[in-house]
């Protein structure tokens, strides 16, 4: 996945916003939160997301996959895309949207109510 591909991903969920921060990285956000991001890779395109307990213990072992730099530091679940093989397009969309589930899920029933979610 190029960069342009994961920013037009990201860009079709509902309600998301888009900022670049962190030293030139796409961060996309549900209702304030983050959910998913692209940079944090000096060589090339790396795809940061949320994950579940079991996708992080089972994810992070395969190659092209690590704890997400930063994030997976301070204790949480997120995993980075850094390098081949890692993971397959089909398979990072399908993690990426699970980032934005557990993001909304998240949510103050407020906030989703504000969102229409």
């Amino acid at each position: 996945m190029t960069r342009n591909e994961f920013n037009a991903f990201c860009s079709g969920l509902a309600h998301t916003t888009h900022v670049v921060q962190w030293g030139n990285s796409d961060v996309w956000k549900v209702g304030g939160k983050v959910f998913a991001i692209c940079g944090w890779n000096e060589d090339a395109d790396a795809f940061s997301f949320k994950a579940s307990d079991l996708a992080f213990e089972v994810l992070r072992e395969m190659p092209g996959i690590r704890p997400a730099p930063y994030l997976a530091s301070r204790g949480l679940k997120w995993l980075q895309h850094f390098e081949p093989p890692g993971l397959s397009n089909d398979e990072l969309k399908n993690h990426i949207v699970a980032s934005y589930d557990m993001v909304i899920a998240g949510l103050t029933k407020k906030k989703r109510a504000e969102l229409g979610l």
